[in-house]
């Protein structure tokens, strides 16, 4: 470590090297006192930003045991230079966390961490107490993941807030959690949780890899530690699944997969993500399987409606009209007879105009968001209609298929859903059925090819695995569910070691 970077003995001089150090931040607070009421009262400095660390905490734990320290009979006569320093950390401060500190590169992180540094004259170094208090949101329900049977509580931006909730699920000492500074200027604390005996080891070396290979100036969510570390960027799929919900990261946990969270956001990234589990919500857990496994066949026709319907309404009304009843074709024919524009154009006019009122109902203000989707749907729908614009039967085709997209549980997967239906719009538009059908090959194999932290994307569907089907579409049982997903728990792939029949002894 270079000299100057290092503390001095004089104490003066490195109160005026850390502020020089901070660029004379207004809110470093450094408040100057004297211990010891017997021998020779020794300067004493403590330094903290405010509103980063809890005074009160401070007043009571920190400045009130140091001020009315007295030094033992013959305290000027101290045989080592860091008696005073043992003496004060062992005997007199009643915190947890005391660490030493003997430079301003160290003292300056630990400050803006939150933490008071306590600096005593004639030594070069010092400690730091961990006392961060600043304002935080409290634990509230989920916005994103809503359930009506299951706990109602999400993660915070704090993120010991949010260890703290998955350690109250998770009462076990395999349950381990590594953190790391990443960014050279936000210096964000990230956190990699796993459980120890079921994680596979390899697939933590290489989340430890990736973040570690991140060189960048600021991760301010974790949306930023996504596309730095997901294998493929070149998909509009999402490879690492993310959640507000501490339940959902215990389930996974409990798998073998591994949560990343980082601090400053409610999101936590879950590691690997295969294809099937954006299908799956955290309520198909809490009900019985034969519910779960219903609302699970809802979700995947919905994915079918949201991704191919409109395509296959521009494919069918322009190219195969044949395949239309009679009267159908009639009634539609009726419709689009003075409307101006072909079906393709019609459908993307709607589809378009669906996605700005969607963005502006959550870009807006919750008190007219509401009120402007409901007067786009409605009103502009309906005008458009009776203008000639656009065919009820279109106004219908989109109405669904928005509809259908908002029963994928997650939003990333929603977002690439929407993507792909303007793709399949496209395909439909310009060579019918069989553009369908060879955007649907294309998009299976470009699905097939995806890896998240090496698992196969479309796993346990491809490859196959009849042991994991359990949990695929199908629900089964809770009793019959008694081993891991084969992707993650190879280590440990029994969780039910002795299950009771109903109704015997």
């Amino acid at each position: 470590m270079d000299t100057h970077l290092c503390f001095q003995s004089s104490l003066q001089a490195n109160i005026d090297n850390l502020r020089s150090h901070l660029n004379g931040s207004d809110d470093l607070v450094v408040r100057e006192f004297r211990i010891g009421d017997k021998g020779i009262p020794r300067k004493i400095a403590i330094l903290y930003f405010d509103g980063l660390t809890e005074e009160k905490s401070i007043h009571q734990f920190v400045m009130e045991p140091l001020m009315h320290h007295a030094e033992p009979q013959g305290g000027g006569n101290e045989s080592d230079e860091a008696s005073l320093l043992d003496r004060l950390k062992n005997s007199v401060l009643t915190v947890g966390q005391i660490h030493k500190v003997d430079s301003l590169a160290t003292a300056s992180e630990s400050l803006m961490g939150g933490s008071v540094v306590v600096i005593p004259d004639g030594y070069a170094e010092g400690f730091h107490i961990s006392l961060a208090g600043w304002e935080q949101r409290a634990v509230t329900e989920p916005t994103s993941q809503t359930v009506i049977r299951g706990p109602k509580e999400a993660f915070t931006e704090n993120i010991r807030v949010n260890t703290a909730l998955i350690r109250r699920i998770i009462k076990d000492p395999r349950l381990v959690l590594k953190s790391r500074k990443i960014g050279q200027v936000t210096k964000t604390n990230v956190s990699v949780m796993y459980i120890v005996g079921i994680v596979e080891e390899k697939a933590l070396d290489e989340v430890n890899r990736r973040l570690g290979s991140i060189d960048t100036d600021a991760i301010l969510e974790s949306g930023y530690i996504e596309e730095f570390i997901q294998d493929e960027t070149y998909t509009i799929f999402p490879t690492l699944q993310n959640t507000e919900r501490p339940d959902v990261v215990a389930a996974s946990l409990l798998e073998g997969r591994i949560a990343i969270l980082i601090d400053g956001t409610p999101h936590v990234l879950l590691a690997p993500a295969l294809f099937v589990q954006y299908f799956q919500a955290a309520e198909d857990y809490y009900h019985r399987a034969d519910i779960s496994t219903l609302i699970r066949v809802l979700r995947y026709f919905a994915l079918f409606i949201a991704t191919l319907v409109p395509a296959l309404y521009v494919a069918i009304t322009t190219y195969h009209q044949e395949m239309l009843p009679t009267q159908l074709l009639i009634s539609l024919s009726a419709q689009r007879e003075g409307v101006p524009f072909p079906a393709f154009v019609e459908a993307l006019i709607m589809e378009a105009t669906y996605e700005i009122l969607r963005e502006a109902g959550v870009r807006m203000p919750r008190a007219v968001g509401q009120a402007v989707s409901i007067v786009g749907t409605l009103v502009i729908g309906q005008a458009a209609v009776d203008a000639g614009i656009i065919s009820a039967s279109m106004i219908i085709v989109v109405s669904i298929t928005a509809i259908s997209s908002y029963v994928i549980p997650e939003f990333d997967m929603s977002i690439a859903v929407r993507i792909t239906r303007f793709i399949f719009m496209g395909l439909a538009a310009a060579f019918g059925l069989y553009g369908i059908f060879i955007g649907l090959i294309a998009l299976i194999l470009h699905l097939s090819s995806l890896r998240s932290f090496g698992v196969p994307y479309m796993a346990p569907v491809g490859p196959f695995s009849l042991k994991d089907q359990k949990d695929v579409i199908l629900r089964a049982n809770r009793r019959n569910m008694k081993t891991r997903p084969t992707m993650f728990g190879k280590r440990d792939p029994v969780r039910q070691r002795r299950t009771r029949n109903r109704g015997r002894p």
